[in-house]
């Protein structure tokens, strides 16, 4: 049966001063992540927060790194959001389930096929969140990618030995989680964050306007990221300026994304960040990436 395909054989205080716990990091491998960047990321945040929102979660850098008390994340991406409320609810059926999982080739593949299977949906959530951070930590290069279908199509990664889950990560996620007041959403990034008020802040992280035509890379959800679509961001962010809702962007530095935010009284700061995930080693260096935001320091 299609529902068994997978079984094959410290908690802390929540308030306005409590201590960030070290240990709520990011779980998976994730193409943008901004673990990199939030040096230069925290002294841009906002310090008085009602409800954090994050449209884009992704890996979820930012939201671990700030753990605000109340916030509404959102991916388009169902699986990953799936994966959070897994973590969240079961984190004992979520490690079981990875523990059961071998690393070898042939098992990769027939993991990685499971969603070409009409009844992939009926398979629990807590083993299907076991496959999306299994196929993520063994898959080449760590890269999160679907075709136009849906499906998980990144090859083996070929590692000797690689660290698929953290116990002690995915447990302190799961206590932060179930304290806070977190809302998961999985759609549309402008539906995310409409309720949106003043007081709130939001943190943009979209798939990034590609600096030339073969560095596009739109593939960890079906809603391929186009021009037309960071012009619709861009509208979102025109209301939620309206609105008094402070919020910050991150972007690649083109000339297309600097002319589309200059029309707004927008800040725009220019900032290096370091590839985390490349197909090629030559393409993990420094790169020029934008920060937009729409209020005072």
């Amino acid at each position: 049966m299609v529902a068994q395909a997978l079984s094959l054989s410290p908690s802390f205080k929540l308030g306005p001063s409590a201590k960030r716990e070290p240990l709520v990091q990011p779980f998976l491998k994730w193409a943008g992540g901004k673990r990199q960047l939030l040096a230069e990321l925290r002294p841009l945040i906002p310090k008085k927060i009602k409800y954090y929102y994050e449209p884009f979660l992704g890996g979820g850098a930012v939201f671990f790194d700030r753990q605000p008390n109340m916030a509404i994340v959102n991916d388009f991406n169902s699986e990953l959001i799936n994966c959070y409320e897994v973590i969240r609810d079961s984190p004992e059926a979520l490690l079981e389930a990875i523990g059961a999982l071998p690393h070898t080739s042939e098992q990769f593949y027939r993991i990685r096929e499971m969603d070409r299977n009409p009844d992939f949906n009926l398979i629990p959530s807590a083993e299907r969140a076991a496959r999306l951070i299994y196929l993520n930590k063994t898959c080449y290069n760590g890269l999160f990618r679907v075709n136009s279908q849906g499906q998980f199509n990144v090859p083996f990664g070929n590692y000797k030995n690689p660290a698929i889950a953290d116990k002690a990560v995915i447990f302190a996620i799961s206590s932060y989680l179930k304290k806070a007041n977190i809302t998961f959403r999985n759609g549309d990034f402008a539906n995310a964050v409409d309720d949106a008020t003043e007081g709130d802040f939001v943190y943009l992280d979209p798939p990034y306007d590609p600096v030339s035509d073969t560095s596009s890379f739109t593939g960890y959800s079906l809603n391929g990221f186009v021009k037309e679509e960071q012009k619709r961001l861009k509208a979102v962010c025109d209301v939620l300026t309206e609105k008094g809702v402070k919020f910050l962007l991150s972007n690649s530095n083109t000339e297309f994304i600097r002319e589309l935010y200059t029309q707004g009284n927008y800040t725009i700061r220019t900032v290096q960040a370091r590839r985390a995930i490349s197909s090629v080693a030559s393409g993990r260096g420094k790169i020029d990436e934008l920060l937009i935001y729409n209020y005072d320091l």
